[in-house]
């Protein structure tokens, strides 16, 4: 199945799309390589464009615009799709066991980057940046259901468990998310020299 009609049958028939994928046997580097990077080069080209070339006006004068900006939230884009997936997947598939779940990277794999689909389809929204929040929004949520309905197909995970297990792997990743969106936006904004001043955005 190419990577266009699984996204399409993720957001449209979740319940039996997750089925089909209960039975495939996992590639991560299929999964990463095919969809998650193409998924998430669609929505890095839209931030580019977006933030690069159209811009916004956030107010009191200020507005974000120009290529360094575009090639910033491209590349932060690509980054957290990679590593959001990689992280997230880590962190469920180690809290597993502790809640009567299968213990299966693979499957940790498949259960991310697929609920992830609805924030990346989203994200092409930042082509217009003012109303790009919406888009991440929308999808952030949806994808948060994909991700519940996803549990216990992908990873086994018992009926009386399954709120628990959503629940503490969503605070774990919250949390951890935090620290590394701090961290990668400082790093950007110095690396590419960056930086706030009244009235613009300038080198």
């Amino acid at each position: 199945m190419n990577a266009i009609e699984r996204a399409k049958n993720i957001i449209t028939s979740p319940n039996k799309e997750w089925d089909a994928i209960a039975l495939e046997q996992p590639n991560t580097s299929q999964i990463i390589m095919g969809y998650v990077l193409l998924l998430a080069a669609a929505a890095a080209v839209a931030a580019f464009i977006g933030y690069g070339l159209i811009g916004f006006n956030v107010g009191l004068g200020l507005r974000i615009a120009g290529i360094d900006w575009g090639i910033r939230q491209a590349v932060v884009v690509l980054i957290d799709a990679l590593v959001g997936v990689f992280i997230s997947a880590l962190i469920i598939d180690a809290l597993a066991p502790s809640f009567g779940s299968e213990k299966n990277m693979g499957r940790s794999v498949q259960l991310v980057a697929y609920s992830y689909t609805p924030a990346w389809i989203g994200g092409i929204l930042s082509i217009y940046p003012a109303i790009g929040w919406l888009g991440s929004l929308a999808g952030g949520i949806y994808g948060l259901y994909l991700l519940y309905i996803g549990m216990p197909k992908l990873k086994k995970t018992p009926a009386d468990k399954l709120v628990g297990y959503y629940v503490v792997s969503l605070v774990t990743l919250i949390v951890i998310f935090v620290v590394i969106g701090y961290i990668m936006a400082r790093i950007m904004l110095s690396v590419m020299g960056l930086s706030y001043d009244y009235g613009t955005l300038h080198l």
